[in-house]
């Protein structure tokens, strides 16, 4: 390209390792000068003046309104490191998508999700921490490829189970659709990968109703007895839905009461369920609503609201007591 003047001059500047400094005018000789600094050794006179070129095109491109410079400047532009992009890009001759980098990606993502609860926010924690066990905080969201993400989804596979490699999948699926809705990459690079499934069968296991009438014989106290009514008679939830369950919301005379499901609240009609009192479970029930220990208290189970205490460890002694084999997931299957 023919220029009647130069649109830009390199200096060099001495000491050992020398360092160049490409200047221009952005909007005439009336205007504040701007200079592109280029340090360290890594920076040679040959790339100060190939920058220097690509200062001077990318001016008169601005200068005479030519907004697709051509072909070997995008190549050069495409072919630069990220540095060099930056520092034309803080000058104002080219526009420069935001660079984020994966620490800044699950930080952000986790940070505005506000109305997440404990336990959903603590599961993410996880999903997060064995996705740096494989990636690097420092790397740049654009730079993880499919390809990444499909071996990364086979190292999960290699060391933890097949539901929970789905649930560890889905949920970094969650937070790489955020990154692309708020404009940090334009596709995810999860997209096209399955999850997996969920299911899990080699932990299933059914719990007998002889099964059940062992494991409360074994049952050290009555919030115990009822705890196992409730999940195993009444199908609830344990620990969210069994420990949320309030006196006020048993109904005696219609034999039912009225269950809270802070999992599924999100969901439209699955806030709350009714459940009906069968008799195996007022069995359980009434001898806590009728002792003096109750009276006053807002909650059926008091002995175990803690959410620090875990339920599984007890639940495991008492299978034992009863004489039983090891029951996995034991809320679930029950």
């Amino acid at each position: 390209m023919r220029k009647e003047i130069d649109l830009a001059t390199l200096a060099k500047r001495g000491g050992k390792t020398p360092s160049y400094e490409v200047q221009f005018y952005p909007d005439g000789q009336s205007s504040q000068r701007k200079t592109i600094y280029l340090g360290g050794r890594r920076y040679t006179e040959k790339t100060a003046n190939e920058l220097k070129g690509i200062v001077e095109t990318l001016v008169y491109y601005r200068d005479n309104s030519i907004t697709v410079p051509d072909k070997k400047t995008l190549a050069w532009l495409e072919s630069a490191s990220q540095e060099i992009r930056e520092k034309l890009g803080n000058v104002g001759l080219i526009v420069v998508p935001k660079t984020h980098t994966l620490g800044e990606l699950w930080n952000t993502f986790l940070a505005q999700k506000t109305d997440a609860k404990a336990t959903t926010m603590k599961h993410y924690g996880h999903v997060r921490d064995k996705f740096f066990d494989y990636f690097e905080e420092t790397t740049v969201v654009a730079d993880i490829t499919g390809e990444q993400m499909a071996k990364w989804k086979t190292h999960l596979l290699g060391c933890m189970a097949k539901a929970t490699t789905a649930g560890y999948i889905k949920e970094t699926k969650t937070c790489f659709n955020w990154a692309v809705r708020s404009g940090w990459i334009e596709k995810s690079p999860l997209e096209g990968i399955g999850t997996g499934s969920f299911v899990n069968k080699s932990k299933d296991r059914i719990v007998t109703m002889e099964d059940y009438s062992r494991l409360l014989d074994a049952c050290p106290c009555k919030d115990w007895r009822a705890i196992l009514a409730l999940v195993r008679i009444g199908g609830l939830r344990c620990p969210s839905e069994v420990v949320t369950l309030r006196w006020e919301d048993v109904n005696w005379e219609r034999s039912c009461f009225y269950v809270r499901s802070p999992k599924t609240e999100h969901h439209d009609g699955k806030e709350s369920r009714i459940v009906p009192i069968f008799p195996e479970l007022k069995t359980e029930l009434e001898p806590l609503f009728f002792d003096p220990k109750s009276e006053g208290r807002e909650f059926v189970i008091n002995r175990y609201r803690d959410p620090k205490q875990n339920l599984g460890t007890t639940f495991a002694k008492i299978v034992n007591r009863a004489g039983l084999s090891t029951i996995p997931r034991p809320f679930d299957n029950m």
